[in-house]
């Protein structure tokens, strides 16, 4: 019977630009296989693969979804067995080390006609020239918006009595935790449960908190302290012991969104758009930084320029999934180079050879 799969991001494609927060989910692991080979060469359906194989044997298996195409896989981890996969090529990790795992290199590239992938040599170079030109045009477009959303923040923030937000987020502090304490050092991995991707904006908000009891939605504007209670909260859970999963914001990563302390059986996240969701369960709780801790009537007092702000904002954010679109598109027309030089048949004799060595793994270290 498969077992629970979660599924979220590493990576982002930010206002500060790419984003990289692997070390954090791979530190702890005891087997680490890391993937070569350029785009269209397997890397993403061999950990499908192994994936879907060995969550249908019963095993939770993590699924870290690339920042630019969701549908495609950046890495697995499958935590009984202290195992991952990763994409090892730039920019998703580069040499990753996890002290203490044995890591074992996979080149994909072993399987390419590199002949026919010599005869397109200078399509392929000006392809990937456009795709990085594309990036770099994403996060100017992102790193704009930012701005703009600082300009949201600063009409919150002047309007905001941080005596009331302090009271709010000691209250949650003490509501979550209250008096518990783990006895052992914190282990914290640091991800994003979503992000832009050429889709527009996604997150799995829902499945990385299904299976938890007690909820928190906090509601609120732009500066009205939403991060810095998260930062507040995962601060005291911290020097309490208890392992968190901190999510990061994937338009701001200095920002918080989320946290998740299964060992509390808690979730607490930014329920504002794009990521904006309403309790659906008994102990689903709202907590309004908004009605709390900002000025009466600020929205109705600052209208136009709040609505002046989010006309441009959304502007400089469509600019930027734009770019992201084009870069899927390059991408797309880059793989058929390397789909078309690749001797598929080797790369089945791979993900067989790969298969068998996790399964002795299994069998001779975790059962």
């Amino acid at each position: 019977m498969a077992a629970s799969i979660r599924n979220y991001f590493t990576c982002a494609n930010s206002s500060k630009g790419f984003v990289n927060l692997f070390d954090s989910n791979i530190r702890d692991l005891d087997r680490l296989y890391i993937l070569k080979g350029g785009p269209g060469t397997g890397k993403s359906s061999l950990m499908k693969h192994i994936a879907q194989e060995w969550n249908e044997r019963g095993l939770e298996v993590e699924l870290i979804h690339c920042s630019s195409d969701r549908n495609s896989l950046d890495g697995i981890i499958i935590p009984r067995m202290r195992l991952g996969i990763v994409d090892g090529t730039a920019p998703h990790i580069i040499e990753p080390k996890a002290p203490g795992a044995v890591e074992n290199y996979i080149n994909l590239g072993e399987a390419w006609d590199s002949r026919m992938l010599a005869n397109n040599k200078d399509a392929i170079m000006n392809i990937n020239q456009e795709i990085s030109e594309c990036y770099q045009n994403t996060y100017r477009a992102f790193a704009d918006a930012l701005k703009i959303h600082d300009e949201w923040e600063k009409i919150y923030i002047e309007n905001m009595d941080f005596i009331k937000a302090d009271k709010i987020t000691n209250e949650t502090i003490k509501t979550i935790i209250g008096s518990k304490t783990a006895d052992k050092s914190s282990t914290i991995k640091h991800r994003f449960f979503g992000g832009a991707t050429h889709d527009g904006p996604v997150d799995y908000i829902h499945n990385l908190t299904e299976d938890i009891t007690h909820r928190y939605f906090i509601k609120g504007r732009p500066g009205s302290g939403k991060s810095t209670m998260l930062k507040k909260i995962a601060s005291a859970a911290e020097k309490r012991g208890f392992d968190m999963e901190i999510y990061h914001c994937g338009f701001d990563p200095d920002s918080l969104d989320m946290l998740v302390i299964r060992e509390l059986n808690s979730a607490i996240f930014d329920s504002t758009a794009p990521h904006e969701y309403f309790p659906e369960r008994e102990n689903d709780v709202i907590i309004d930084m908004y009605s709390g801790a900002i000025s009466n009537n600020t929205d109705e007092i600052y209208k136009d320029e709040i609505s002046d702000i989010a006309v441009r904002y959304k502007e400089k954010m469509s600019e930027g999934i734009t770019y992201l679109k084009k870069a899927k598109i390059l991408h797309d027309q880059l793989e058929k180079y390397y789909i078309e030089a690749m001797n598929f048949s080797i790369v089945d004799k791979i993900v067989k050879k790969t298969m068998k060595e996790i399964e002795e793994f299994y069998y001779t270290n975790i059962l």
